[in-house]
């Protein structure tokens, strides 16, 4: 990004992080949130005496791979965050640095209010990218390692957790090798590891939007812990 390309992406990130903060009671009934994309079934049930269809929305199954310090580690594990997630290989020459970078300039945008989101990146290249590989990557950009992960692990999972998890192919319009993932998106999971979103990671119209949907299924996410108050 240019600098003044950088400092608008700034802006567009204190805006919704501040309106966040200080009058998300007060608007998050009128906002329209992040949509759902994919569904397991479909069902029907009886809701204050009318039928309604009962959607069952695809849930990213769990899965253990290891982090860039040599842990197992899965999506549950971060506390019902909402996460963005990207795919990388270490040596990849094209547009793998350029997300990187972007995905960073995300997380640092957000370290003010880190307890918003975290950041995962998933290597499609395990075989060649050893723990020790991806903890030397994230070094090369400067990433906090607190609130993003980089994950390896066997190849038929990851290509498991991409393909049908994340349904890269489908979010990529089917110009994806599925013998090869190489996608330029950028998936947004909800707190309960629902794909709510999938973004260009080299675009700047796009990676603004990803911004103001973190900021919104927080919103979500206190709603509904409201909600779950009143029931008590």
């Amino acid at each position: 990004m240019k600098k003044r390309t950088f400092f608008a992406f700034i802006l567009v990130v204190i805006i919704p992080v501040l309106t966040y903060l200080f009058v998300s009671d007060l608007s998050r009934d009128a906002i329209k949130m992040p949509r759902r994309y994919f569904y397991d079934s479909v069902g029907v049930k009886t809701e204050k005496g009318r039928k309604v269809d009962d959607t069952i929305w695809h849930k990213v199954k769990p899965f253990k791979l290891k982090n860039q310090f040599g842990k197992e580690v899965g999506l549950s594990d971060l506390g019902g965050k909402v996460i963005v997630v990207d795919f990388f290989f270490t040596s990849c020459p094209s547009i793998c640095p350029k997300l990187t970078n972007n995905m960073k300039k995300l997380q640092t945008a957000f370290k003010k209010t880190d307890s918003l989101v975290r950041f995962v990146s998933i290597t499609i290249d395990p075989v060649r990218d050893s723990v020790v590989k991806i903890k030397a990557y994230g070094d090369k950009f400067g990433i906090d390692h607190d609130t993003w992960w980089m994950l390896t692990g066997d190849r038929k999972e990851i290509y498991d957790i991409a393909l049908n998890e994340f349904k890269a192919s489908i979010a990529a319009e089917g110009n994806i090798d599925t013998g090869f993932i190489h996608t330029q998106n950028f998936f947004i999971l909800d707190r309960e590891l629902v794909v709510r979103g999938w973004y260009n990671g080299l675009d700047s119209s796009n990676l603004d939007k990803l911004i103001k949907d973190v900021v919104l299924l927080n919103m979500e996410r206190d709603k509904k812990k409201k909600r779950n108050l009143f029931r008590k």
